[in-house]
């Protein structure tokens, strides 16, 4: 291992990018107005972090919402460097000559509310200084809406020519469409559900009782603390829970089977191979994560219910007038492709596609090709 590798370093209290440190290419909006939100009262001082890509034409309608799931950000296309701690992570599908071409669209990428990557989140100063921590609310999928809109006013787009995302970021892209259904003009949505089942809730327990079981966490007041005194444990075991959820069980018994990992003896200590894989990961996430907004986040995908309010799911969902393309993943354990039947089911004149992909829920990340051809055709209806 080199001294640059994440399972040399002593973790930060929180991998979060802080105010100080290179932007990288983050452009930043302070909201004009506190965000009112779903489970009462408002949050005030929001400041959005976004990239874009490509030029808004003189009529405003050439602008796409690429939504991310939950540990990525707004950084979607481009190399890592400096205050940019991974490379994009859909980085096949924005550019030049690529499905969601630059010279054609206008690509915008905000970082979600309640993130950890420049947007306002639990590891953010408060407006009395501290970090809000254990003060930072619930915030649902519908907030993150109400935080958008401000965000394309502000950009001059009155109509997303298409929103897309998948994951945590597919049930942002449902909740723009049911939200603001005339400001939606294409919707995808890949591998995401209309509303988180049982199923998805129960993997999410055992990965936020691991963080809030951390002597590191605190109550969620950690982030002042010093490199390797937040919970980075905690966060490292929710992680390894929540990648075994993304893959399935014909990958990993295809690239690791049983073998040990090289140099490492199971019988005296060392790790199998597939321990090995996922305590890289780990190793990687508390670099460049925040333990508290891992927490609200997975809440809020635990809170998605598009019908919530809405008089239930059929109708939610016929509110949708948007073009509509819904992806599923056939190996996806995670989100099954019955929740994406549903979706299609339920929207007005939808198209489902399927992906053949051995990879599981991270299909939808690693699929680029067949992921750009159907952007492609949605965006040529």
């Amino acid at each position: 291992m080199t001294t640059t590798d994440p399972e040399t370093l002593l973790p930060p209290a929180t991998g979060a990018w802080r105010e100080g440190a290179d932007p990288g290419r983050r452009r930043f909006l302070d909201l004009p107005a506190a965000v009112p939100l779903e489970a009462g009262g408002e949050l005030p001082d929001v400041r959005l972090a976004y990239e874009t890509w490509g030029e808004l034409d003189a009529t405003g309608s050439n602008a796409v919402l690429v939504l991310h799931a939950l540990t990525g950000d707004a950084h979607v296309t481009g190399p890592a460097g400096p205050g940019q701690p991974t490379a994009g992570w859909w980085d096949g599908l924005i550019g030049p000559g690529r499905p969601l071409d630059t010279d054609r669209w206008f690509v915008v990428a905000p970082n979600v509310i309640g993130g950890c990557q420049g947007t306002t989140g639990p590891a953010s100063r408060a407006p009395n200084g501290r970090p809000w921590g254990s003060r930072f609310p619930l915030v649902t999928a519908r907030d993150t809406v109400r935080s958008e809109v401000a965000l394309a006013d502000a950009l001059g787009v009155g109509t997303w020519a298409m929103v897309v995302g998948g994951s945590m970021g597919g049930m942002r892209a449902l909740e723009w469409a049911a939200t603001e259904p005339e400001r939606v003009a294409r919707l995808m949505l890949l591998a995401s559900p209309a509303a988180a089942s049982a199923d998805q809730i129960g993997w999410a327990a055992p990965q936020l009782a691991a963080i809030r079981g951390d002597q590191g966490w605190h109550g969620g007041d950690y982030h002042d603390l010093p490199p390797g005194a937040g919970p980075h444990e905690g966060l490292g075991v929710a992680r390894r829970i929540a990648h075994l959820s993304y893959r399935t069980g014909y990958e990993l018994a295809t690239r690791f089977g049983r073998e040990p990992q090289t140099g490492e003896d199971p019988f005296h200590g060392g790790r199998y191979a597939v321990e090995s894989y996922l305590d890289h990961h780990a190793a990687k996430l508390v670099h460049r994560f925040d333990a508290g907004s891992y927490v609200r986040l997975t809440e809020l995908m635990n809170a998605h219910d598009v019908g919530r309010g809405r008089g239930g799911t059929a109708e939610a969902l016929a509110r949708v007038t948007a073009r509509t393309a819904v992806v599923g993943i056939s190996s996806d354990r995670l989100y099954p492709v019955s929740q994406q039947e549903e979706l299609a089911a339920g929207i007005p004149d939808a198209q489902l596609r399927v992906i053949e992909s051995p990879y599981g829920h991270d299909g939808f990340l690693i699929e680029s090709e067949a992921v750009g051809t159907l952007v492609e055709d949605l965006l040529a209806r």
